[in-house]
């Protein structure tokens, strides 16, 4: 099949387009901690949301931050900061507390917003046994 002459030109561009813009950036992952991941209620939790690897790109500067529990709440958090600018690097270490007041396995989804859209995402499982019996 033989292709018209305008058409040639055109084809080679849009087949070229991803090697002309570059290496794509690498993304940081959003690993997920709870301390403690095993406890009795009411428990008390620290879950830290880090994010690793990847480079300091601008649409994971300044996120909102949304925490959902898994017991039925949620807390979320905007930041208030300057605005971006190449070279700048990323705050990487995001920490809640939350108490658990009843026994149960609880996802704990942690998850980046930039713009009202996701932009990662990471869960960490917690575990909350009922209250010990009094052994007197």
């Amino acid at each position: 099949m033989r292709l018209p002459a305008a058409v040639v030109p055109l084809l080679a561009l849009v087949l070229a387009a991803p090697v002309l813009a570059g290496p794509r950036p690498n993304k940081p992952r959003v690993d997920v901690r709870a301390t403690p991941r095993i406890a009795f209620s009411p428990a008390g939790v620290m879950v830290v949301a880090e994010l690793n690897g990847g480079d300091d790109l601008e649409e994971f500067y300044c996120p909102g931050l949304e925490w959902d529990w898994g017991d039925g709440e949620r807390s979320r958090h905007e930041a208030d900061c300057a605005p971006f600018t190449p070279g700048m690097s990323l705050e990487r270490r995001f920490s809640a507390r939350h108490v658990y007041r009843q026994a149960g396995e609880f996802d704990v989804r942690v998850t980046l917003r930039r713009a009202d859209r996701s932009v990662a995402m990471g869960t960490v499982r917690v575990t909350v046994h009922g209250r010990f019996a009094n052994l007197e």
